[in-house]
């Protein structure tokens, strides 16, 4: 042989470890630091909204939001996707209504009934996706729509309140429970007077648990397993309809447990209240695959999400920016934080390969 012959191969060109580690921390910091400047930016321009009372309305919505977007990220663990949690959501909060002011029953009655009522709806959920095969979307947008009808169907479209007149003429003489409503405006005595409402101490606990279930337990990793290829994860042997069906029964209870806490916090059930909720869970929930270059549904980078939308949300309402302006800005916001992780992350790949 010749001496040609016994040459190695030429290396491929490594990128430059300078240019790795740039790409790498703008990957995986990039949102922090853009949620740290629009923190700074609504400080500056925003009269007020570093004051306490502008953080409790932040900490309220990104409550409800969060809980609700980590029931999406769920579904979008195992490759699915939920778009009827807000309708859950204003399910809940008017058979939580409905339950005390009209059939005048108590506070654990009306939780009973909407845990069990979000369990079932993501049961059916499931059961249309992995059993009649409907697409996830369709599937959830169809219930979507008959819980918008069938929620506004006893009370003939009207929201239910303490006192009200009901179609057949009688006057509702329930009464919200005191515990009930504490759940969603009762707040903590912490660092600054009643900064921190119970709501938060929800989305807390709620995230926790998520989280520990998702990332440290068999079943959360069965779950990534069935997002990730469900063919795979069958042949060795994981019930992945179970596992879809268990995602979309979590998303339904904590969508329920959203709509409760709205519920208690506005004291009356309000068919109207939910309309934005599904578009911010949805928003919280995709911006969270950018949380420290995760590039996948997580349940830190959901509550993160959460957090940012809410921020964003306040600034743009303080900054009297125009209603119909923040939706465009927030699915800008989505949009860029999206391209950002993907693109980013396809190009750190090609790259080191």
């Amino acid at each position: 042989m010749s001496a040609e012959a016994d040459k190695p191969a030429p290396m491929a060109p490594s990128r430059a470890p300078g240019g790795s580690t740039l790409l790498d921390l703008a990957i995986r910091y990039g949102f922090l630091a853009l949620l740290v400047g629009l923190l700074l930016f609504f400080a500056i321009f925003a009269p007020g909204f570093a004051g306490p009372r502008s953080a409790v309305f932040i900490f309220q919505s990104v409550a409800i939001t969060g809980i609700l977007a980590l029931g999406v990220t769920c579904t979008l663990v195992v490759g699915g996707f939920d778009l009827s949690i807000g309708s859950v959501a204003t399910s809940a909060m008017m058979l939580a209504a409905y339950v005390m002011v009209v059939m005048e029953q108590s506070a654990g009655v009306a939780i009973v009934a909407c845990l069990v009522m979000g369990a079932v709806i993501g049961v059916v959920n499931g059961l249309l996706i992995v059993k009649f095969k409907v697409p996830d979307l369709l599937a959830t947008l169809g219930m979507m729509f008959l819980l918008v009808g069938l929620q506004r169907i006893p009370t003939e479209g009207r929201s239910i309140s303490v006192g009200m007149t009901l179609p057949s003429g009688e006057t509702a003489e329930g009464a919200f429970s005191p515990f009930f409503l504490a759940m969603g405006r009762h707040r903590f005595d912490l660092v600054l007077e009643n900064l921190i409402p119970i709501s938060v101490v929800f989305l807390i606990v709620i995230g926790v648990i998520v989280w520990c279930f998702l990332e440290l337990t068999r079943h959360g990793r069965l779950m990534y397993a069935v997002g990730s290829n469900a063919r795979a994860a069958a042949l060795t042997g994981t019930n992945v309809n179970g596992y879809k069906i268990l995602a979309y029964m979590i998303s339904g209870v904590l969508a329920s447990v959203g709509g409760m806490l709205l519920a208690a916090r506005l004291g009356r059930g309000d068919i109207a209240s939910g309309t934005n909720l599904l578009l911010d869970a949805v928003a919280a929930a995709l911006i969270g695959f950018a949380v420290l270059g995760a590039a996948k549904p997580n349940a830190f980078g959901t509550a993160m999400g959460a957090l940012f939308v809410g921020i964003l949300l306040q600034g743009l309402t303080m900054m009297n920016a125009p209603y119909y302006t923040q939706d465009f800005v927030k699915g800008a916001v989505l949009v860029v934080a999206l391209v950002f992780t993907f693109a980013l992350s396809a190009r750190r790949s090609r790259g080191e390969t």
